[in-house]
């Protein structure tokens, strides 16, 4: 077969052209891990990219180069592939590329990384989720031992933060968040009497939606097909102001709209926070930077995420005990050896067997000597934590540097 032209080229990130109908999502928690990674590796995956610089795989990545600073990046050229092909192939690399993982092999891989060493989160994958590190044959049980890791109350609240996150294609604006925008986008506009109308409604067809005359369309849309909505919405003559991804705004209908870029970090109901920023067809301005809109929905939007913010339980433990938590006192600079004769591995106190819990990550049961000396170092941080350090004035430090001369003889 003949090989296909294709060769590595360099180019300026503002010269490329993201495909505006590509359905693959990049929250900016994946764009922050690929920033790390970049930070770590190197770019070494280049984009795809046709003659004219549209964009054919590789969104993600240039989101990330671009967020980093970065001027270019490493394409690959691809000039054998028709229009046709071309926008095709945008969803077929999003989808050929997916398969499964072997756990086992991948577990293996990442406690052997962890071993040497390496901070095998810029991997992308989670070491809390792969439980690293061997097992022998006479200690097989799962992580939580005997105990359901589903009941504890400690393993949900820590593996709610590794949770996929759904986008806002799946998700309605919480009621809070949106009766802010409403109310803002009425004063800012002099909307007066014109009615609002919101037909993004989770299984509503917006080209079906029964639209009032004189209406405005206030709503968060798919923003996988934003540009296609936009475009439908200028079409008819139909006003609108919607949320928008923060890190895309302006490629948004290919410039057509007029843009406002918050950039806040909007929680959705579904515990997607994604950048957000606003398109519209109204005012004069193509784009208005709005502190007052960013004031109107930072406050609710801090009330939601406090209300979903979940904390681990805080228990107290014996000092024979010897949990991970025990890591914070070398920030205050004490030391503990323990020897291997002193400790004893254990998943859960009896108690907590009672009651369906579990020390988190596993802990140790110390001797008396052990426990006692844990006990000295406990309280010695704790101490230091405490104490208020004052500062010494200019004044002070001079009259130090004075003293200490020599003694006579």
């Amino acid at each position: 077969m003949a090989r296909e032209k294709i060769r590595l080229v360099w180019r300026k990130i503002d010269e490329l052209i993201p495909y505006e109908h590509n359905a693959k999502l990049h929250p900016p928690e994946q764009v922050s891990a690929l920033v790390r990674s970049f930070d770590e590796f190197g770019r070494i995956v280049p984009a795809g990219i046709d003659a004219a610089g549209n964009l054919i795989y590789g969104h993600g990545r240039i989101l990330a180069a671009r967020e980093r600073g970065d001027t270019d990046f490493p394409c690959i050229l691809i000039d054998h592939l028709s229009e046709t092909q071309r926008r095709a192939f945008v969803h077929a690399d999003n989808l050929l590329a997916q398969s499964g993982t072997d756990e086992n092999v991948l577990r293996a891989e990442m406690a052997a990384l962890s071993a040497a060493g390496f901070d095998v989160t810029l991997t992308g994958f989670d070491p809390a989720g792969l439980q690293l590190g061997e097992e022998n044959e006479d200690d097989a049980a799962p992580f939580w031992g005997d105990v359901d890791a589903e009941s504890s109350e400690e393993y949900e609240a820590f593996m709610e933060k590794f949770k996929h996150k759904l986008t806002t294609d799946d998700v309605y604006t919480p009621d809070n968040i949106y009766d802010a925008l409403r109310s803002w986008a009425i004063a800012h506009y002099s909307l007066g009497d014109r009615p609002t109308v919101r037909p993004f409604y989770p299984g509503g067809d917006y080209q079906s939606f029964d639209y009032p005359e004189g209406c405005v369309v206030v709503d968060n849309p798919p923003f996988s097909i934003l540009s296609e909505i936009c475009a439908w919405y200028d079409e008819r003559r139909i006003d609108y102001l919607l949320f928008a991804p923060g890190l895309t705004t302006f490629s948004i209908n290919a410039g057509r709209c007029r843009y406002l870029p918050i950039g806040l970090d909007v929680l959705y109901s579904n515990g997607a926070s994604i950048a957000t920023s606003f398109v519209t067809s109204l005012g004069p301005w193509k784009i208005e930077l709005c502190p007052d809109l960013y004031a109107a929905l930072a406050e609710p939007n801090e009330q939601n995420k406090r209300a979903q913010t979940k904390t681990l339980p805080n228990y107290e433990y014996p000092d024979a005990v010897c949990s991970v938590a025990m890591n914070k006192l070398a920030k205050y600079g004490q030391t503990l050896r323990i020897r291997d004769e002193d400790a004893a591995f254990f998943r859960a106190l009896d108690a907590q067997r009672a009651v369906g819990k579990a020390i988190f990550g596993g802990g140790f049961l110390l001797s008396e000597k052990a426990a006692a000396e844990k006990a000295a170092a406990e309280k010695a941080a704790a101490e230091k934590a405490a104490a208020e350090k004052w500062a010494l004035s200019d004044r002070e430090r001079e009259l130090i540097s004075s003293l200490g001369g020599e003694a006579d003889g």
